[in-house]
Parts: C-alpha cells; sequence; structure tokens
C-alpha cells in the first residue's frame, strides 16, 4: 500500500500511474481535500484504506470513501462503522507493543472485537499491528503473534511492516506493507491546527 498521508494529490496520482492502486490515508480532512481535487479517472481505481486512528466524527465525514478501515481497535468503532457503512470492511488493529499511544486492542481482546464486527454484517478482513522500535528479533517475534493470531482467527490478512521495517514483516508472514517514506520520501511538516484531525 502507498502510503500517500502527508504528501499532496500529485504522489496520490504518481501512485496509481504506477500501478499503486491501494492507497493509506491517516487523516479525514487531508483525505478529503485530495480526493475532491482527484480526477475521477483515479477515484474509479483507487482502493483508500484509512489507516489513522479512528474517532467517531472521522467514520461519518468519511463513509462511502474508504474501502478499508484499518485501525479499528474497539467495539464503539464497529458500531459507528456499521452505522455510517453498513458492509464495510475492516482490519482489526492489535496492539503488539504495549503503547496504547499507537491505538490497537489486546491478543486477549481481540477475538471478541472481531465476532462484534461480525455481528454488526462488518467483513472482518485481517488484523494489523504497528511493530515494536527494538532489535531485528524483536520486531520479527512481535509480528509473528500477529500472524498466528491471523491463521487461528482465519483471517486472510495481515497487515504488518513499514517501510522501516518492511524485510521482517515479509519474514514474519505480512500480506500487506504499509510504504510511504520509501516511495515518497521524508514527509513535509503538518500543520495541525488548519486540519482538525
Amino acid at each position: 500500500m502507498a502510503v500517500t498521508k502527508g504528501f499532496d494529490t500529485s504522489a496520490v496520482e504518481a501512485a496509481a500511474t504506477a500501478g499503486l492502486m491501494m492507497i493509506g490515508e491517516n487523516y479525514a480532512q487531508e483525505l478529503r481535500a485530495k480526493w475532491d481535487q482527484l480526477d475521477p479517472e483515479f477515484r474509479d481505481r483507487l482502493d483508500v484504506h484509512f489507516i489513522g486512528r479512528l474517532q467517531s466524527k472521522k467514520i461519518r465525514q468519511l463513509a462511502g470513501l474508504v474501502d478499508l478501515w484499518q485501525s479499528v481497535d474497539r467495539v464503539r468503532l464497529v458500531r459507528e462503522i456499521a452505522r455510517h457503512s453498513p458492509g464495510a470492511a475492516i482490519l482489526v488493529q492489535l496492539d503488539v507493543r504495549g503503547a496504547s499511544t499507537q491505538g490497537g486492542c489486546g491478543l486477549d481482546e481481540a477475538p471478541h472485537l472481531i465476532d462484534q464486527a461480525r455481528d454488526a454484517g462488518l467483513e472482518v478482513r485481517g488484523c494489523m499491528a504497528i511493530g515494536p522500535q527494538g532489535s531485528p528479533g524483536e520486531i520479527e517475534a512481535a509480528f509473528s503473534e500477529v500472524t498466528r493470531f491471523a491463521d487461528r482467527h482465519d483471517l486472510e490478512h495481515r497487515c504488518i511492516g513499514m517501510s522501516a521495517d518492511l524485510e521482517h514483516a515479509v519474514r514474519a508472514g505480512s500480506t500487506m506493507v504499509r510504504i510511504g517514506t520509501a516511495l515518497f520520501g521524508e514527509r513535509p511538516p503538518r500543520i495541525t491546527a488548519s486540519q482538525g484531525d
């Protein structure tokens, strides 16, 4: 997946032109602004993933635009997605870092969340996680936990790995990696006050 957050519409169009039709965005207002500027030809072909920390207002703003909600980590989000985007596809976010600021639910809580999502009519396509800081062995061990969890629960996708740790993720069984910096370079500074996300 080409992570185009922080870059302008030209990055999205460049990714699509190169055949990278799966894009990842973190910020609702930024995604909405890019979407409005995109050539309709690109809009029809893109597979948009929302990969940022989810809040209810973001779900309302982006319902109908997002193809896959990635960072679903609590029942309240399941209910909101089911209400505003019935039948939507999601990934359950697992916390393998012990860092609540990154989001994610514990491996012991995730089966209940999966059941709740399915009961609400959502399509649980897999799980995702952000790798820990640490040695290659620690990173691969954490990613392997995600893979084992996905296998136990018959989940097709394991979205693990970013530009800095993609090799470890692929070795651990990732089916989807989030690549931004390696494709587009360093992101420009973000002005948060005007974004409202």
